[in-house]
């Protein structure tokens, strides 16, 4: 490793099971850590589903002890019910690493598959492919995880840019 270690979380939000990717980063090479999803028991009130969510992820932060996390923003859904249950799950995403601390980033599902596959709408399989490539020791056995990684990969990559240290210098500043 070239540079300071850094460990990332990618978090893929989702009602139903949301993804996490667990990947560290020296800045030159990525190394897989781990991956899983949370999930929610569907016959269950929707309070108690996010709970469900945001107890797993605050659990698997602390497992991993990341130093940052990201999480995808949410795409447009024609159903506006299921959009708003969504947002509300990417909430709890976005909550459950900012509770321990952690720099929170967020990139569109555009930017996440341009970084991992070159191309801004690349199927799953292209993704999970590149992932593949990206990290041979990778086992990851849902779309979620493969997103959840991909979103770790895409942090790791976009982290340095001037736009994210001017917002970490300012977050810095606040404190």
């Amino acid at each position: 490793m070239t540079g300071r270690l850094i460990r990332i979380i990618g978090i893929d939000p989702g009602l139903r099971r949301t993804g996490w990717g667990v990947v560290d980063s020296d800045g030159v090479r990525l190394s897989y850590v781990a991956s899983g999803h949370v999930a929610s028991d569907a016959s269950d009130d929707l309070c108690y589903r996010l709970r469900a969510l945001f107890e797993g992820l605050s659990s698997v932060i602390a497992s991993f002890k990341p130093n940052e996390a990201a999480v995808e923003e949410t795409f447009v859904n024609d159903n506006p019910r299921a959009a708003l249950k969504l947002g509300q799950a990417r909430g709890i995403a976005l909550l459950a690493p900012a509770t321990k601390g952690l720099a929170v980033a967020e990139y569109s599902p555009n930017v996440i598959k341009k970084t991992v596959v070159g191309a801004g709408h690349a199927e799953k399989r292209q993704i999970q492919a590149m992932i593949g490539f990206l990290l041979p020791k990778a086992r990851f056995e849902s779309a979620d995880e493969a997103d959840a990684l991909a979103i770790a990969i895409c942090h790791a990559n976009h982290r340095t840019s001037p736009v994210a240290r001017a917002a970490r210098a300012l977050r810095e500043a606040a404190k």
